[in-house]
């Protein structure tokens, strides 16, 4: 009994080291060197996103001039990595992320042409941004070449057009006018709690991209 318990054993421990010394795969490898919120596969809403409402994906790459799009993964597509990623049609609408769309908290009158441009390819277009170190945020609604709805806030209103929807009422969201006073007691909570509301806001109105 003795010699066969120590045969066993030192089976065991050939075993159990020539595991441990395996190379990994080259899928392991590339695997290992994925960021660790892709890993996980945790989806990381973006900084600034439109929301077109189309089942089309070919119309919307039409719109924006891409002749040889790539495949690329929801989770790199929506973490910004790419100039444009435009994602498949869900529920009658397509994301639309990317460092390469404009951001009205940086330039509303860039962002103010583009959309007027996008929207007279596509119909309705909505663009949401926000930041949620700064507190800057913006939300915008177009239809066939006209702005029917917009705010945006960077220090200051930069962008107040339209009438405030049903879901801006519903949400409780501010949105001061040009001359706002933004040095005011209690104004910076306000429109930190404006910028964590803009996710809810796109919930609304079209989808949140980290909920799909």
């Amino acid at each position: 009994f003795s010699l066969a318990l120590s045969l066993g054993l030192a089976i065991a421990g050939l075993t159990v080291r020539g595991g441990t010394g395996r190379r990994p795969s080259r899928k392991q490898e590339k695997d290992s060197q994925k960021p660790a919120w892709e890993e996980a596969g945790f989806v990381r809403r973006p900084a600034c996103w439109l929301a077109v409402k189309s089942r089309s994906l070919a119309a919307v790459q039409a719109a924006f001039g891409l002749h040889n799009p790539k495949p690329c993964s929801w989770l790199r597509g929506l973490a910004g990595e790419e100039p444009v990623f435009i994602a498949p049609p869900v529920k009658g609408w397509v994301l639309v992320a990317g460092s390469g769309l404009p951001d009205p908290c940086d330039d509303a009158d860039k962002c103010f042409r583009f959309l007027l441009d996008l929207s007279r390819k596509l119909g309705h277009v909505q663009l949401f941004s926000f930041s949620s170190i700064l507190h800057h945020h913006a939300w915008v609604q177009a239809e066939a070449g006209r702005i029917t709805r917009a705010f945006a806030w960077a220090g200051q209103t930069l962008w107040k057009q339209g009438r405030r929807t049903a879901a801006e009422r519903e949400l409780k969201v501010e949105c001061p006018d040009y001359d706002f006073a933004a040095v005011g007691v209690g104004v910076p909570e306000i429109m930190a709690l404006n910028a964590e509301k803009v996710p809810l806001l796109a919930a609304r109105w079209s989808l949140d991209p980290a909920r799909i």
